[in-house]
């Protein structure tokens, strides 16, 4: 048996420095039980003090307090127990250099939003702008809604939305998407990014099997003629995220991200309309005055047959600044109609091409 003194200096010196080894351990307790007159133990029973040792103290002696909030914590372990239960966001800038609309080299920012419980991407935005309230709207926007693609069935509204700290996810337009939703907002807190590791997770699965094969890939020292445009990058990022990643088995749950989100057979919780949750997350509303000819916005005419009866009132306008063709009119927070611009609507163009 040993004495309780040696087994608190086997356990100090296996906590104060991750580079002990067994036999370093073993080597500084002979020589504490020699100076202090004990029976040196032998080294199968240092092995055996140093084994029974709870494995999240000495975690977090080794490798800190953060390390530890992010492994130990309940919200790390607790697990969603349905779709849509927990829906995560994140951003990243990817490894990865292609042509922006000018032709300039730069790396894409990626926004996702993943079901907790199937791992299945709901929803992504792809920009070069760095994250913003706007971009985690639009989204949400596309998260929720049907997306009448029968590979990518994952719609509606989640019980609770988990992010991190970001300015962008505490914005007060975020704020009130939830509450008229009746989303939960959970965040992290600010440094601790704990309960976060499936969608970082998921960030390096994009590097390792998408991006590594593609030109531009930032360790591949790719020649300017070599790199691929937004809109083609675009193109294969969508194809990997919905007919590659969501329907490959996935190693934790053992099946398909949409299986899985489709095994319960639920049926999601939507919005009442569209024009709802466009209400909700489309663009800052902008106060505009129904002229004669429509409604003047960013140097173009949109019309509907329907403003005829509002000329001279001044509506509030809502748009997807990435498809600037059309816009939606409310007044009076009801929804009025879809005016169009007759001059882009054949034409996929965004603001800043304006």
């Amino acid at each position: 048996k040993i004495e309780p003194k040696i087994i608190d200096e086997i356990e100090r010196l296996a906590l104060m420095n991750k580079r002990n080894s067994i036999a370093t351990i073993h080597r500084k307790t002979t020589n504490y039980c020699k100076e202090n007159n004990f029976d040196i133990p032998s080294y199968k029973q240092i092995y055996s003090v140093i084994k029974a040792m709870p494995k999240s103290v000495i975690d977090f002696s080794h490798q800190g307090e953060k390390y530890y909030q992010n492994k130990y914590d309940l919200i790390q372990i607790r697990e969603s127990s349905r779709p849509n239960e927990i829906w995560q966001a994140d951003h990243t800038l990817l490894d990865i250099f292609i042509l922006d609309q000018k032709g300039n080299i730069n790396r894409p920012w990626l926004t996702i939003i993943m079901d907790d419980y199937s791992r299945a991407i709901a929803g992504y935005f792809l920009s070069f702008d760095a994250p913003n309230a706007q971009n985690t709207a639009l989204t949400l926007h596309q998260a929720i809604w049907n997306k009448n693609d029968t590979n990518w069935p994952v719609c509606g509204i989640p019980e609770k939305f988990y992010t991190d700290h970001g300015s962008d996810f505490t914005s007060h337009h975020m704020e009130q998407v939830a509450i008229d939703l009746k989303i939960n907002l959970m965040f992290s807190k600010v440094g601790v990014p704990r309960g976060r590791g499936k969608i970082e997770r998921f960030f390096q699965t994009v590097n390792q099997t998408f991006l590594e094969q593609l030109p531009g890939y930032i360790n591949n020292n790719d020649t300017p003629s070599n790199l691929i445009n937004f809109h083609n990058f675009e193109e294969k990022l969508r194809y990997f995220l919905i007919e590659d990643y969501n329907q490959k088995e996935h190693s934790t749950i053992h099946t398909t991200p949409i299986s899985r989100w489709n095994s319960n057979h639920f049926f999601p919780n939507m919005p009442s309309s569209l024009e709802q949750l466009d209400l909700l997350l489309l663009e800052i509303p902008k106060s505009r005055k129904v002229h004669s000819d429509g409604i003047h916005f960013q140097g173009f005419r949109y019309s509907n047959t329907n403003l005829a009866a509002y000329v001279g009132e001044y509506v509030l306008i809502r748009y997807n600044p990435n498809d600037m063709a059309e816009i939606r009119v409310f007044y009076r927070d009801e929804f009025l109609c879809t005016a169009i611009c007759t001059e882009i609507a054949d034409y996929s163009i965004d603001i800043k091409d304006i």
